[in-house]
């Protein structure tokens, strides 16, 4: 039944289903309409009934379906937040994602590639009219609306010229930027659109839903009032431990002065910042592989490139593109955090500043190795078909903090300025928790959480603007790092085994909810 319910799943989430690398769903964007939505949200139910009546013999089985089953209850759950109603994003994403990741990984030859660009080309003003039509301007906020505008502005030039761009075939490119015009003109109209809509809602997701989308969906055993007094404290414990690592960068207490002075030594351009992540990528990668603290997956590699354009307005950290896991690549993407071609020279020197050469290991370490791309790479070993579908990010990136602290007990960050960055990693994800806790449960306002950011936190004003946007739109996710990293910790300290043993075993198992995760491992 888990079987069938991956199809059902597949033909209602196409572009999720071709960019994890399943056969035959990349002809398609989907279906956007209301009607579809409602369907959607009808069959989940469904699904969620039959699935909880369903036996499972192993052990393996009974943790596949309660993946599927805390996957479905967090969708039931959000059916009373409709996404699709609120944002323009649930639109714009599925667009730019199916257009460039797979141009980016190229696992296909190019006709093939742009054969299915084409098809989806040719559904995008469908989907576009869909925004324009299920946005409720009793729903949508003017927050994520703004937020959406910024990148239906990259649309036109994302379809008609960074697309095309990839094409190495010249008669192929000139017929994919002819076939994008129609689908640029829909972008066109969705920012004229934008630039007129008026809306009253809130993207104050509300404590009762945020708390049973952590108990439900994440299966930890609290919610949002316990999560941010987890945050407080872990803050307040990270900052004792900073401000006696500050004495030895600039003989103060005062970290964050520590941070602002090391943030000053930073690369000069934007191309150097990327040129200097990939060397620290291949310092992490031998340093892990010298220490036997994983087992490397057969014919991996982590990319180390510019950020895509149209995620520019909206990522202002560096992020990682996993090998779709339903296929044989082991090839990842370590996206390097470039600005916007509008941003101004100050803007861009604070960019800079908050990728210096201080954060650079602790970043390195979390997007590559042994974080995000070695477990996922580890991961597509796997042979459960369904723990490589479903990821929880209280996993995914709890493991890539904890991460950071298991190479710092190993030595990594072997300098007062990579640990005084190290724990400013970490105390950055404390406040993350602090902060979209009290934003989603209507206790904090905007401005106060920017401030919080900039100042609990080694991020610059800009950077702290952009992460509190983040947060606004995504809520639940941005704990997750830190919440995820204790989790793991406290799992480790139960495991009777080597740690290289305990590594491949929990990373191998999935990204699973920790409850999860912990039985996989322990049981």
């Amino acid at each position: 039944m888990v079987d069938e319910f991956l199809k059902w799943y597949f033909s209602r989430n196409p572009v999720a289903a071709s960019s994890l690398g399943a056969e035959g769903y990349d002809h398609t964007l989907g279906d956007f309409s209301a009607s579809a939505w409602a369907g959607r949200e009808r069959e989940q139910a469904e699904w969620l009934d039959r699935l909880s009546a369903l036996d499972a013999p192993t052990l393996d089985d009974e943790i596949d379906r309660d993946l599927v089953l805390s996957q479905l209850r967090g969708s039931v759950a959000l059916a009373a937040w409709p996404e699709w109603r609120r944002e323009p994003a649930v639109y714009l994403s599925p667009i730019f994602a199916s257009m460039y990741a797979p141009f980016q990984r190229r696992l296909k030859p190019e006709p093939e590639l742009v054969a299915s660009a084409l098809l989806r080309l040719a559904d995008v003003p469908a989907v576009l009219a869909a925004c324009r039509a299920n946005l409720d301007p009793d729903l949508a906020a003017p927050l994520l609306v703004k937020r959406g505008l910024g990148q239906a502005r990259t649309g036109r030039n994302f379809l008609t010229r960074t697309i095309p761009s990839m094409v190495e075939d010249e008669v192929l490119r000139a017929k994919l930027a002819e076939a994008a015009e129609p689908a640029a003109r829909a972008f066109d109209e969705l920012v004229t659109y934008l630039e007129g809509f008026e809306c009253g809602g809130t993207w104050r997701m509300g404590e009762q839903l945020y708390s049973t989308l952590l108990r439900e969906r994440e299966m930890l055993g609290y919610g949002a009032a316990e999560l941010h007094e987890k945050g407080k404290a872990a803050w307040a414990e990270l900052d004792a431990r900073m401000r006696e690592v500050a004495r030895k960068v600039n003989g103060s207490q005062d970290w964050r002065a520590a941070m602002e002075f090391l943030m000053d030594d930073h690369p000069d351009t934007l191309e150097a910042m990327r040129a200097e992540y990939e060397a620290e990528t291949l310092r992490a990668r031998e340093f892990v592989r010298d220490r036997d603290l994983v087992t490397f997956p057969e014919g991996e590699e982590c990319l180390v490139l510019p950020s895509a354009e149209y995620t520019r307005p909206v990522l202002s950290v560096a992020h990682y593109l996993s090998p779709p896991p339903l296929t044989s690549s082991r090839t990842g993407i370590f996206f390097v955090p470039f600005t916007p071609d509008d941003f101004t020279p100050e803007q861009v020197r604070q960019r800079l500043r908050t990728n210096s050469r201080a954060q650079m290991p602790s970043i390195s370490v979390h997007e590559a190795y042994p974080g995000h791309h070695w477990h996922l790479s580890h991961l597509a070993g796997n042979p459960s078909t369904v723990r490589k579908v479903f990821r929880t990010p209280y996993f995914s990136e709890g493991w890539a903090l904890y991460v950071e602290r298991m190479l710092h007990e190993q030595g990594y960050f072997d300098t007062p300025a990579t640990e005084l960055a190290h724990l400013d990693c970490r105390i950055f994800r404390a406040a993350r928790i602090v902060v979209d806790t009290a934003l989603h449960c209507d206790d904090m306002p905007i401005e106060e959480a920017e401030t919080f950011m900039a100042t609990k936190a080694s991020l610059s004003p800009g950077t702290a603007q952009g992460e509190v946007n983040r947060y606004c739109a995504w809520p639940t996710q941005a704990p997750s790092y830190l919440t995820g990293a204790i989790e793991i910790e406290r799992i480790r300290e139960s495991y009777q085994g080597p740690l290289k043993e305990f590594h491949d075993r929990i990373a191998g198992s999935g990204a699973l909810p920790l409850g999860l995760a912990e039985k996989a491992v322990l049981s």
